[in-house]
């Protein structure tokens, strides 16, 4: 097994910066925006993402967490099933402006179940995706992110692995790793 290191701390920092630089360009002053993050490790990033905003526009600006755990389109397939993970969505995304945040997008059935899950809390009045790796040539739906921290050319016997602190990390670090 070999590792790549795609992003360090510093690198991870600017590329959150720069992200969210571009929400605010896009969304102003967040005012009919919300942010979900998707469980189980987007909502680190959207985490992330959410205090560098609300630091940087000085306001509060609304968070949640959604799991797509059962909407899944592989759910009764699996020989162990998946443990649902914590669904947070404290106000009504009706008429709102949506930024689903994730970690890396691979083939695209996690954001598809997502925006299935999503419905629940209401019908958005637009929803955008914002990956931190966007993993090209590996996509089984037409999904496309509308904010990428950075794009990388993987074949499907390799993995993106990305240490957070928040899970125990002694540094946030993204990797690509090689699993032949």
């Amino acid at each position: 097994m070999q590792k790549k290191l795609i992003l360090d701390t510093d690198l991870l920092d600017i590329t959150l910066s720069r992200l969210c630089q571009q929400l605010i360009e896009n969304h102003s002053d967040f005012s009919e925006t919300v942010i979900l993050g998707m469980q189980p490790r987007g909502v680190y990033l959207a985490q992330l993402i959410h205090g560098k905003l609300e630091k940087s526009l000085r306001k509060k600006i609304d968070l949640g967490f959604l799991d797509a755990t059962f909407h899944r389109d592989d759910f009764r397939r699996r020989e162990i099933p998946v443990k649902a993970n914590e669904t947070r969505v404290p106000f009504i995304i009706e008429g709102r402006n949506v930024i689903l945040i994730d970690d890396v997008l691979f083939t695209g059935r996690t954001v598809r179940a997502a925006l299935d899950a999503m419905i629940a809390f209401g019908r958005p009045k637009k929803v955008e995706l914002l990956v931190l790796i966007d993993r090209k040539y590996n996509r089984d739906l037409p999904i496309a992110p509308d904010y990428v921290g950075k794009t990388v050319n993987t074949l499907a016997s390799q993995r993106v692995l990305v240490d957070w602190q928040a899970q125990g990390s002694k540094q946030n670090k993204i990797w690509l790793i090689n699993q032949e």
